[in-house]
This record gives structure tokens, C-alpha cells and sequence, in this order.
């Protein structure tokens, strides 16, 4: 599946969330979101969990 269509199916259930359900339930459709697609990428292996938790050092500035 394309990262477009995927897009697309989440800015759609963000739309009825929001019509249907009023701001809370699109705030919360939005949130779990972002939780499904953060643990999608760690069980695809994409992501570390070490890569949140790690300190920087002061030559490794990203920005």
C-alpha cells in the first residue's frame, strides 16, 4: 500500500472523527494514530527504542 493511499484513509477517518464526533474525538483518532503508526515503525524495525532515550553529545547537535 502507498504512503498516499495510507494518507488519504487517515485524513478521511480524521474527517468523519471530526464531523461526526466534534473535536475531542478528532484529537483522540489523531493521537492513537500517531501511537499505531510510532509502533508500526518499531515492529517493522525502522525505529529503536534506544533512539528516543539516548542523551547527546555536544558535537552530535541535530537540527
Amino acid at each position: 500500500m502507498s504512503m498516499t493511499l495510507i494518507g488519504l484513509v487517515a485524513g478521511m477517518a480524521l474527517g468523519f472523527a471530526g464531523y461526526f464526533g466534534g473535536f475531542g474525538a478528532f484529537v483522540l483518532v489523531a493521537a492513537l494514530g500517531a501511537i499505531g503508526f510510532i509502533g508500526g515503525r518499531f515492529l517493522d524495525g525502522d525505529l529503536e527504542p534506544g533512539e528516543f532515550f539516548r542523551s547527546r553529545e555536544r558535537g552530535d547537535r541535530r537540527r
